[in-house]
């Protein structure tokens, strides 16, 4: 794993608040909404945050023993918590309808290997979503306001770069300085995002396959259209 991968694990280990607060801010959104399409009108909200929660809290006492050699992404195997999740409480309804209790199930090395078959597109694109949005949004807290406004609506808004410098008063080439400087604080928070949350090759190598080339313009681009996507689900992931 890259070392910035392993730190973080260490720090949910530890029960670091931050780390916990970010894995939930990242994730939570995306899990909430696969457990929702999963659930099929079954089960409420409330129930699908709890199951949400549950997972993400057996993913930090088994995270240590995913093993990214077997070929399986960190997305899919955090998907497989997930269904388990909702299996036992599906489980647990049917018991009590039935009048008797049910023990949860363990939480096995069988589910370690991921959900066995192929995974929703449509969840794969949602998760790589959401670092993107996780870097805009950190990219958006370390940069300064100017320099990182003068990106969201030339970039993300699709404004031409005189109206921009038409409303914020400024020439455009200090349009275009502050759009160079967002830009690069964007892409090492992209870099930064990717190597925390991308356990194998396949998953480093998402950015790259997205467009997030080293081309300015096809990187602005990609970028717009990344988030305008997340922006148009049913729960932001922003």
């Amino acid at each position: 794993m890259h070392q910035l991968t392993t730190s973080f694990v260490r720090r949910l280990r530890d029960r670091d608040d931050a780390a916990w607060f970010e894995l939930w801010q990242v994730f939570g959104p995306v899990l909430r909404g696969q457990l929702m399409k999963w659930g099929n009108g079954r089960v409420g909200f409330e129930t699908v945050r709890d199951l949400s929660q549950q997972t993400l809290a057996a993913l930090s006492t088994s995270i240590e023993r995913f093993d990214p050699t077997r070929g399986v992404r960190f997305s899919t195997w955090l998907l497989a918590i997930a269904r388990h999740a909702l299996s036992d409480e599906m489980d647990r309804r049917m018991a009590l309808k039935r009048g008797s209790g049910k023990r949860p199930a363990h939480l096995n090395e069988d589910w370690m290997g991921g959900i066995g078959g192929a995974v929703d597109a449509a969840y794969e694109r949602k998760i790589f979503e959401a670092k993107v949005a996780a870097a805009i949004r950190r990219a958006e807290s370390s940069s300064d306001f100017m320099s990182f406004e003068v990106y969201r609506m030339r970039v993300l808004d699709g404004r031409s770069g005189r109206e921009v410098a038409d409303q914020l008063g400024v020439s455009q080439p200090t349009i275009s300085r502050h759009l160079s400087r967002s830009r690069a604080e964007l892409r090492s928070r992209l870099t930064e995002i990717i190597a925390t949350w991308s356990f194998t090759p396949e998953e480093m190598a998402e950015a790259e396959l997205a467009g997030l080339s080293s081309d300015d313009a096809l990187f602005d681009e990609a970028i717009a259209e990344i988030w305008h996507c997340a922006s148009s689900t049913d729960e932001p992931l922003t």
